[in-house]
């Protein structure tokens, strides 16, 4: 199949599935926190990590497979796993330094950014 169609297909489940997850959540969860995000988010580490022992560890994920539930489907479900996934690369490679600093840098650096579009946003 063609790998722009896995792509599209496994990004519209996540698409679709993280907006389910995050209405859902904060119905028996609360609202007073964003349980929501967090339970998509944490999920979504969770299912990257089997997937990526599957392909890598157990070789029972192809190219193909990899295309659709991993770069589409968690990819579209929440960037905060393939965070994760590329912050593990580097501790795996021994690169501890830059593991803390893709971290903190992204958390960090994310927030301030954030905080600085939205006062642009607000005063253009």
């Amino acid at each position: 199949m063609n790998q722009w169609l896995l792509l599209a297909g496994g990004g519209v489940a996540g698409t679709f599935l993280r907006y389910l997850v995050a209405r859902w959540v904060p119905t028996f969860a609360g609202a007073e926190f964003p349980y929501g995000t967090l339970a998509v988010n944490l999920s979504a580490c969770l299912l990257l990590g089997i997937f990526e022992s599957m392909a890598e560890v157990r070789a029972l994920l192809g190219p193909q497979a990899r295309i659709l539930l991993m770069t589409g489907f968690c990819g579209a479900y929440s960037t905060f796993s393939t965070w994760m996934l590329e912050t593990s690369s580097l501790v795996g490679d021994g690169e501890l330094l830059r593991a803390l600093a893709n971290l903190f840098g992204s958390a960090i650096a994310g927030f301030v950014l954030f905080r600085l579009g939205a006062f642009l946003g607000a005063i253009i």
